[in-house]
């Protein structure tokens, strides 16, 4: 979906400031909220791709006017409630008003080390063949989606030229609609600065963006 969270080649956020000091929690419930999205995904009710786009859909100026963790907590709640295990009443109030749905698993505090180093892996073995190979000039879609999708706003109907292919993995946008995985192959694609952002950019440098083939026509 084209929302506020897609702010690649906008002007006016202000500097990408990379700061080594910086914390990884700036506050305690920040650090709550980690732990409450990482318990709450190990019950299987969502994926990832459903994770990015519970937060994308936090209105936009919401979106703008709060912190990483707020999108986070925004989404958690949002998928809570979508998928049955929290009432709005619940949510509102902070009180149980019955008891779990149905049997649940259980992220113990033992194994978290685990599975964050773990994770989950989205590369399958098998899936569609693949439609580009290195060298192959492709065309970015010009699409806009209501739902979730990995292609960026400032890539769409941008010429671009194959670099790799990273092999089959799941395809995020149907993966975060709830309508199936459609492995396929991703590839990382590169982008001209000077295409994606016409003449006034570096003439030399180039952008590179892992897309899959049902973002990519050929040229």
């Amino acid at each position: 979906m084209n929302g506020a969270h897609d702010l690649g080649g906008m002007h006016g956020m202000g500097p990408v400031v990379a700061d080594r000091d910086e914390p990884v929690f700036h506050h305690e419930w920040e650090r709550r909220v980690f732990g409450m999205t990482l318990a709450s995904g190990f019950l299987g009710k969502w994926n990832i791709d459903m994770a990015r786009y519970a937060r994308e859909q936090m209105p936009g100026p919401s979106y703008l006017n709060t912190t990483y963790y707020e999108h986070w907590l925004f989404g958690l709640e949002r998928l809570l409630v979508e998928k049955g295990l929290l009432s709005p009443d619940e949510l509102r109030t902070g009180r149980p008003q019955g008891p779990a749905p149905d049997p649940l698993r259980v992220l113990r505090a033992r194994d978290v080390g685990k599975v964050l180093s773990e994770g989950g892996s989205a590369r399958r073995s098998q899936g569609a063949p693949r439609r580009f190979k290195p060298g192959d000039r492709v065309l970015a879609r010009n699409i806009h989606p209501l739902g979730h999708t990995r292609l960026p706003r400032y890539a769409r109907g941008k010429r671009g030229v194959i670099e790799r292919d990273h092999g089959v993995f799941v395809f995020p946008d149907t993966n975060g609609m709830g309508l199936g995985e459609k492995p396929q192959h991703c590839y990382s694609v590169r982008f001209t600065l000077r295409e994606l952002w016409g003449p006034g950019a570096s003439r030399r440098d180039s952008v590179h963006i892992d897309l899959w083939d049902d973002h990519l026509e050929p040229v």
